[in-house]
């Protein structure tokens, strides 16, 4: 028998209602298809045929002039799309709380400190961790609503218009597409902290590049079940340091010297003055990429309307205890005069890493090798990410009609195959490594990603309001939202206005970085374009796409706020969940707003 409800009737017998049919089979569960048994090796072969539930790409409305781009189109390949639905609510809150902790906090913090000191880094941190917040929220209050493929690219094409949401997409997808064959490189460089090159990296490379497909290959359920046990080990990891710091600080340690904030003192708390600040802007900013991918897996969750909130309400707690908690405690232990910090050979050296100078600084041996395996682990998890996040952009794009349609093909495991295959290709670029241009060509490969995060998040910001005023000038309410951001349209023009303010300091510093006065003018060029490549890409792809077909801005009154709620009973839902939330006790209401 398959599953049943067992029910008293007045007579006190049993009743059973069982979810069986006619012939005694129980149905497959939403998003899943059902199949008949048969062998592994058959099973194997044809969950890579195309989904029977998956439509065509749609190709749109072509107009007379054969180039007109249908808005309503390109949203129903959104919500159609057959990605398998099997993110738990656990997946969702370690992807939200653990997903953007990587280099740029454990090893990229340590430049940021020495460029800008312990107080830029700290003040840095909280603002551009604020605008994260404002963005996050907003992110989710749209994809509770919406759990559509594309997630902020397709928020994009539906509230702004469809030639941004082209370039947001693209952007979007290069972002992670060129991050893959570098983070490999970094994964093999923390390897040398033990071995000195007596292996030969070529060896790394291929080892990480096949756990990392094959993880991408068990689907989002294999993406999900990584990221939760990647997630894990670096909230662990930083919470122990976070006790060690407070600990070293107050003279606990093998030296037994108390610090407290005399690093604040001598050599004091700015280095650079306010270009400093700006510089250290950037660094947090890049720091924090990944977190919007809480948003993409949306698609791809058994219930968001559940899952979503919870992970989205714990950015908050990431954002004060893994950043900024222990940055501060970094800029207490770590002078930034220590030169070391400016010494790392990549952006996964573990010896330039403040977390690890200042464990070597208080004489403890054995921990910074720990912390290499926590750095190296976070490489794999930002290389995990990237196929995830740029093979799900790539068929969201196909779904849209933005993108050769090929890459929207989905198999009978609920996996963009050929977009997978696309982003794990570009990994084998890291077998370049050993070539005499290999910096260059990374040096470059990176520059196309280097605002992508800074412009995504401008744009969830911007959907947001637009979203919110079409749902105003269409008649609705806010107590019809499931989620609702907690800082509101306030907080996304916040997030929006802040982003523009990065992009601008990044302009600044790209244009005149801290010593430009010693390098040549052809270095200045070089490190402006390295800086700031990312933007005009974006640009020349939304106008060109804008050009082309003719697309229109899209007005608040025609808005398709519709197409794409799961739930089609949510107003009784949300009814329901009131009068739930209302017999909770205080200690519970406070802590499911926190959490």
């Amino acid at each position: 028998m398959g599953l049943s409800d067992l029910e008293h009737g007045e007579d006190g017998v049993e009743k059973t209602y069982s979810n069986e049919d006619a012939f005694g089979h129980t149905p497959s569960g939403y998003g899943e298809t059902a199949r008949p048994k048969q062998s592994f090796a058959r099973d194997f072969f044809d969950s890579f045929k195309r989904d029977p539930n998956q439509s065509v790409t749609p190709k749109g409305i072509v107009g007379a002039n054969g180039r007109v781009y249908d808005v309503n189109t390109a949203i129903a390949g959104t919500v159609e799309s057959p990605l398998q639905r099997s993110l738990k609510s656990r997946h969702l809150q370690m992807i939200a709380i653990g997903g953007s902790i990587g280099t740029g906090l454990f090893v990229g913090s340590g430049k940021a400190l020495s460029t800008g000191g312990p107080a830029s880094l700290f003040l840095a941190f909280v603002l551009i961790g604020m605008m994260m917040y404002c963005t996050v929220h907003a992110l989710g209050e749209m994809a509770v609503r919406f759990p559509v493929a594309g997630s902020f690219s397709a928020y994009s094409t539906r509230f702004l218009d469809p030639a941004w949401g082209f370039a947001m997409g693209w952007n979007y997808a290069m972002q992670w597409l060129v991050v893959l064959p570098v983070e490999i490189v970094a994964a093999t460089l923390t390897i040398e902290f033990w071995n000195h090159g007596d292996i030969n990296n070529d060896a790394w490379v291929a080892i990480f590049l096949v756990i990392i497909i094959a993880i991408n290959l068990f689907g989002v359920r294999g993406y999900g079940e990584a990221e939760f046990v990647f997630a894990i080990v670096k909230v662990t990891a930083v919470i122990g340091f976070i006790i060690l710091g407070i600990i070293l600080n107050c003279g606990g340690g093998p030296n037994g010297t108390y610090i407290g904030g005399q690093y604040w003192y001598d050599p004091g708390a700015f280095n650079h003055g306010f270009k400093g600040l700006c510089s250290v802007f950037v660094t947090a900013a890049f720091s924090f990429a990944g977190t919007e991918l809480v948003g993409l897996a949306a698609a791809e969750t058994a219930n968001p309307r559940k899952s979503l909130p919870t992970a989205i309400k714990q950015v908050f707690w990431r954002i004060t205890l893994f950043y900024i908690v222990s940055l501060l405690l970094v800029g207490l232990l770590v002078p930034f005069k220590e030169k070391r910090l400016l010494n790392g050979s990549s952006s996964a050296d573990a010896t330039a890493s403040p977390f690890v100078i200042a464990i070597q600084n208080a004489g403890i041996s054995g921990l910074p090798s720990v912390f290499n395996v926590v750095i190296m682990i976070a490489v794999l998890s930002v290389g995990n990410s990237s196929i995830y996040g740029s093979s799900r952009t790539l068929a969201a794009l196909a779904d849209q009609g933005q993108n050769f349609r090929i890459f929207g093909y989905i198999d009978r495991k609920g996996r963009p195959i050929f977009s997978i295959a696309f982003a794990s290709s570009l990994g084998f670029l890291a077998f370049l490594a050993g070539s005499s241009k290999q910096e260059d060509a990374f040096n470059w490969m990176l520059a196309l990603s280097g605002l992508s995060s800074v412009f995504t998040w401008g744009s969830i910001c911007l959907a947001h309001i637009r979203f919110r005023k079409g749902w105003r000038v269409q008649g609705h309410s806010l107590d019809e939202l499931a989620f609702r951001s907690q800082p509101g349209v306030y907080g996304s023009w916040f997030g929006f206005i802040f982003n523009c303010l990065v992009l601008m300091a990044q302009f600044w510093t790209g244009f005149a970085p801290v010593g430009y006065k010693d390098n040549t003018a052809g270095e200045n060029t070089e490190n402006f374009f390295e800086a700031y490549l990312a933007a005009p890409i974006i640009i020349v792809f939304y106008i060109a796409y804008k050009f082309w077909y003719r697309t229109p801005f899209i007005r608040s009154h025609d808005m398709d706020l519709i197409t794409g709620v799961r739930d089609l009973n949510i107003a009784e839902l949300i009814a329901e969940e009131k009068v739930e939330r209302a017999a909770w006790p205080r200690w519970k209401k406070v802590y499911k707003f926190l959490c």
